[in-house]
């Protein structure tokens, strides 16, 4: 299996990882010890401490961008590209990735650390950007 594939089951596998044990374990320990109701969960309300609501958008930034992903992979794969650049910049998306959502989860947002965070984003852009070139160029022959 091309190492592009490898990154996108990774991938998915980071994004159900934060889901379950961030979003899932805050929402859950509440419901089993009383402390919020099953229904009070809402998309549509800021709810939940602060790391929570961090948990949340890392959560769902990570829902954001996996499609995209998802559809680079899927051309690839259809146009046969790969090789070692194509290899580089996946590993790198999924490196960046869970740097990105670590930042998000772990430190507080100050000016600092969100424009860190941002720097991830931008790297996981430009390498899906440079796979879709890699891939129309080679497609074209």
């Amino acid at each position: 299996m091309p190492i592009p594939v490898w990154v996108l089951l990774g991938f998915a596998a980071w994004t159900l990882l934060i889901l379950f044990t961030t979003v899932g374990v805050y929402r859950w320990s509440r419901i089993f010890t009383g402390r919020a109701e099953i229904s009070e969960w809402r998309a549509d309300e800021q709810q939940g401490s602060d790391w929570y609501r961090r948990a949340v958008r890392a959560h769902l930034n990570c829902v954001e961008n996996l499609p995209v992903y998802a559809a680079i992979v899927v051309a690839l794969l259809a146009a046969r590209a790969g090789g070692p650049i194509m290899d580089g910049l996946a590993i790198t998306i999924l490196a960046a990735r869970i740097c990105q959502s670590s930042i998000h989860l772990l430190m507080e947002q100050t000016n600092t650390v969100a424009a860190i965070r941002f720097a991830f984003f931008f790297v996981q852009a430009m390498c899906m950007i440079a796979m879709g070139i890699l891939i129309a160029l080679s497609a074209r022959g």
